[in-house]
């Protein structure tokens, strides 16, 4: 039999019982239905999750300790003899920045600081912020603005900070702006420029060494220009959060004093620097792995998130694993409903089997004419339960965001239609029909056509 005649039977035998197919097809576009819309669902949540980790900074950035410096429990290798350690200096991070897959590689300049508002001393930690931190997430808060350039003598305070420069029964947070603090911070310099390196000498009457350092109280009046409610960032950085933030080329030329490890202080060159932390912006979280093992190499201990975006991806394919275990649930029950179909057009259509078998139909063409029949309903059925699917998330998403917008939240899509999604429902439920109508073409194929074309 034809191909174009088993389409033309199946076709007509549909129209002929067309209240029934349309009842199975509508089981089939909701089972297919609650499938795209769970996993559609699931889809938009990761992709949320995504979005605003990348926006963090924080999963595409790995912070570079000294070899005898950072958290140990991300270490990986043992710790570099001290005499064979590298300096992480500023030939250190040219080095870095040169890596592929790079971005950006900046100091991470962090130091204790007293903070002198409307006469009162506030005891803080202050930190740099590059100018790339304009577009992170934790700006997306700020009230007021972002540095006006990389040297300016301005100041962003954290929030919390903020009220408490204003007291219990101040101003509003907000009102701060503009206004003017006093940085009062320990400098940090070579002692050849604080004194005359003959004038001195050890106590046994030696000339003294060049290698040391010398520390100057100094102070830097700022002007606050805005207020954030958390520091960008700040998950990488451990204790020690800092806030008060001011640009990087600014707290670089103000060279003070941090908690650096002493032995690579007194290793520096005079005129040198060494740094506490590098932080390195990677183009992309499937860089990070080896950003992260070729700065390794180089001798310096690493830290970034990268086994927390792992743990997340896996949550995220299980819960899509399990909502698609639920959504198709309700198209197995769909399945039971086109064997239902199938079945009663056996019994239906004894006699049109009998004659088409006893014109030479083979027992192949009448399980091909079942089979059109059920991929048929599962065809029509997947394109009108993706439809739906689809219009249930809009609803969804439209239901969020109005509740968002009630919390004065900004709205989010937390659903999610990719093209494959869409072409693997179709598929699946053709798949799903196609093998529910193995039993029913296995049992029109085995009708005698004889005893076929005497049923009543």
């Amino acid at each position: 039999m034809k191909a174009q005649d088993l389409l033309e039977l199946a076709a007509r035998n549909l129209r002929e019982a067309l209240f029934r197919s349309a009842l199975t097809t509508l089981g089939i576009s909701v089972g297919v239905a609650s499938l795209v819309a769970m996993l559609s669902l699931g889809i938009g949540l990761q992709r949320l999750a995504s979005r605003r980790l990348a926006r963090s900074g924080l999963f595409d950035t790995v912070v570079v300790y000294p070899s005898r410096m950072g958290p140990r429990p991300f270490r990986s290798a043992p710790a570099t003899p001290p005499a064979a350690a590298p300096m992480l200096d500023e030939e250190a991070r040219k080095t870095i920045a040169r890596l592929p897959n790079v971005l950006e590689v900046y100091p991470e300049i962090r130091f204790a600081t007293e903070l002198r508002y409307n006469d009162h001393a506030h005891y803080t930690t202050v930190a740099s912020l590059p100018p790339s931190a304009r577009d992170s997430e934790a700006i997306e808060s700020l009230q007021g603005r972002f540095f006006s350039g990389p040297q300016a003598t301005e100041a962003i305070l954290q929030a919390e900070f903020a009220r408490e420069l204003t007291g219990p029964a101040g101003s509003p947070a907000s009102g701060l702006i503009g206004q003017e603090v006093v940085l009062q911070y320990a400098e940090q310099g070579a002692l050849a420029e604080k004194a005359d390196s003959s004038q001195r000498v050890s106590p046994a009457g030696e000339a003294a060494s060049p290698w040391g350092f010398s520390v100057v109280r100094q102070e830097k009046k700022l002007r606050i220009v805005g207020i954030v409610e958390s520091e960008p960032g700040g998950a990488l950085r451990g204790p020690g959060r800092a806030r008060v933030f001011i640009p990087l080329e600014l707290a670089q030329s103000l060279r003070p004093v941090q908690s650096l490890n002493m032995l690579d202080t007194l290793r520096t060159s005079p005129g040198g620097s060494a740094y506490q932390a590098l932080v390195v912006r990677v183009a992309s979280l499937a860089q990070v792995s080896s950003t992260e093992d070729a700065i390794k190499r180089r001798g310096f201990n690493t830290f970034s998130l990268l086994d927390a975006t792992q743990n997340l991806r896996r949550f995220f394919a299980v819960l899509d694993l399990f909502l698609g275990m639920f959504g198709s649930l309700a198209l197995a029950v769909a399945s039971l409903g086109i064997i239902n179909t199938l079945v009663m057009a056996i019994l239906e259509r004894r006699r049109e089997i009998g004659i088409m078998k006893a014109l030479g139909a083979s027992d192949a063409d009448i399980k091909g004419l079942f089979f059109v029949e059920a991929a048929a309903m599962g065809l029509v059925g997947g394109l009108a339960g993706v439809g739906l699917g689809w219009g249930i998330g809009r609803v969804i998403n439209f239901g969020t965001n109005f509740y968002l917008r009630r919390q004065e939240l900004p709205p989010e899509t937390i659903w999610w239609v990719p093209w494959w999604l869409v072409i693997g429902a179709i598929a699946f439920a053709v798949l799903v029909s196609f093998f529910s109508g193995l039993y029913p073409a296995a049992r029109a194929a085995k009708l005698d056509p004889v005893r076929a074309l005497r049923y009543e």
